[in-house]
């Protein structure tokens, strides 16, 4: 053994106790737990939590893409074609109540943009009558009465927000003006309900059927129990037609927003008569007109000068004064009759195709062949029963009856009445305020008192429209 070297043990030491092949021992920490150091192992951590990262933030962009896109969705605006709420019913403080989603196929909306006297009770009876409409009759009278004595021109904006309401079946609009404490609106507080054949029908009311055609009694239908405004617009929901008819929105340029909604399939149907008959008639109903005698007349711009509204040396008395709001209101509502018209006569994108002008006189004269082109206008069919009432309804015997209330009438004689019943005087008065409106539709001025009193010379043209 002398002759052999010496050699001591080697002493293994384990990889991870190098620091990169020079043979250091790394340091450790208290707990003695070492850090690996191997190049290969940490790039593959480093791979792994980038392939995380990316999959969270992919992630997270699919997910604000669905929320957003679920957003847009939730905001789109209620149809009235939308299958019957079982939900509870909501108030219109309820934001969410105004928006749904939209279907495919939207409801007719019609609007019956007219003015008080001009027979717009009896037009409104021919869509009142057919059981595929949902026909609501002066609905914005409650912002009126409500906001009393504000000039017409400042209620517009109200009674359009009203009507974007009741397109979508939402009744819970009249709620905004009921009296401060009192009882929650009901089918039978809304105005004109007793006369409406959906209030007084079946599912609502036993006393007639939505299919029979034929006038309501509103002694009988005072006598339907109340229901409430959810059960009212459960019925709305069912109908492919709403149709409203309205005096109190002057301008056919106030429904601009709801006609240019995509989501609302309005038309408008514009009744007009002879504005001569119709201050003849509104002195006749003056007692019942007061109050929206006085609003309209409030919208009269004050710097215009007018002409003497009576003869010169005329003792003016009480029924001169009230026939002076009657006639007075004419300045505005053919004021803003001619704003219609102009619009009509040049129309925008918005009203191509949605506005048709109905003449009274036409109306009456040949109801059946009117009453045609109105229903295929709003999408409707006619049938013998309605044909029938509308010529039942303008072929009676009587000249006239009471104002407000429709009855069987000779129409055409009583589109003629105010030829022998006004004074030259307000027959000038009337002219002078609506002669562009009557250029427009083809009612012709008089000269002279006779030539008024000649009857056997018609005073119609033919429309420019």
């Amino acid at each position: 053994m002398r002759g052999k070297q010496y050699h001591p043990p080697l002493k293994l030491t384990a990889p991870w106790e190098k620091d990169a092949g020079f043979g250091r021992k790394l340091k450790t920490y208290r707990n003695h737990t070492k850090i690996i150091a191997q190049p290969g192992i940490v790039m593959k951590v480093l791979r792994r939590k980038r392939i995380v990262l990316f999959m969270a933030y992919f992630l997270l962009l699919v997910l604000t893409m669905l929320n957003l896109a679920n957003y847009k969705w939730t905001k789109e605006p209620q149809q009235c074609n939308h299958q019957m709420r079982s939900t509870t019913y909501q108030s219109r403080s309820d934001i969410r109540f105004l928006y749904r989603p939209s279907l495919a196929k939207k409801r007719q909306l019609i609007y019956v943009l007219t003015t008080w006297r001009s027979g717009s009770s009896f037009f409104g009876e021919l869509f009142n009558q057919n059981p595929e409409v949902f026909f609501l009759y002066e609905p914005m009278w409650h912002i009126w009465q409500k906001l009393y004595p504000g000039d017409a021109v400042s209620l517009q904006g109200a009674a359009r927000d009203m009507l974007s309401s009741l397109y979508r079946c939402d009744l819970s609009v009249f709620q905004l003006y009921n009296s401060p404490g009192g009882k929650n609106f009901t089918s039978l507080g809304l105005f004109g309900a007793t006369l409406n054949k959906v209030v007084c029908s079946y599912p609502l009311c036993s006393a007639y059927r939505k299919e029979v055609v034929g006038m309501v009694d509103d002694k009988v239908c005072k006598k339907c129990p109340p229901q409430s405004l959810r059960l009212l617009e459960e019925e709305c929901l069912k109908y492919n037609t709403i149709v409203i008819k309205g005096v109190r929105i002057l301008d056919v340029n106030v429904l601009a927003p709801l006609m240019e909604d995509p989501s609302l399939d309005l038309k408008v149907i514009h009744l007009v008569r002879d504005p001569r008959a119709v201050a003849n008639s509104r002195i006749k109903s003056r007692h019942g007109l007061i109050r929206e005698n006085l609003q309209v007349v409030r919208s009269r711009d004050p710097k215009l000068r007018r002409i003497p509204f009576v003869d010169p040396g005329h003792k003016a008395n009480k029924k001169d004064g009230s026939d002076y709001h009657s006639i007075g209101a004419m300045e505005v509502i053919c004021d803003r009759t001619s704003k219609t018209l102009r619009t009509a006569l040049n129309p925008p994108s918005w009203l191509k195709g949605k506005y048709m002008a109905v003449r009274y006189e036409d109306l009456v004269d040949n109801p059946v062949k009117t009453l045609r082109n109105i229903y295929r206008f709003a999408n409707l069919t006619t049938n013998h029963d309605i044909e029938s009432f509308a010529l039942n309804m303008t072929s009676g015997s009587s000249s006239s009856s009471k104002p407000f209330i429709v009855s069987s009438r000779n129409a055409t004689q009583a589109a003629s009445a105010w030829r022998t019943v006004l004074s030259i005087q307000q027959i000038k008065q009337v002219e002078d305020y609506c002669h562009h409106a009557m250029s427009v539709l083809g009612y012709e001025r008089v000269r002279t008192a006779g030539e008024a009193k000649d009857l056997s010379k018609s005073l119609l043209t033919h429309s420019k429209l």
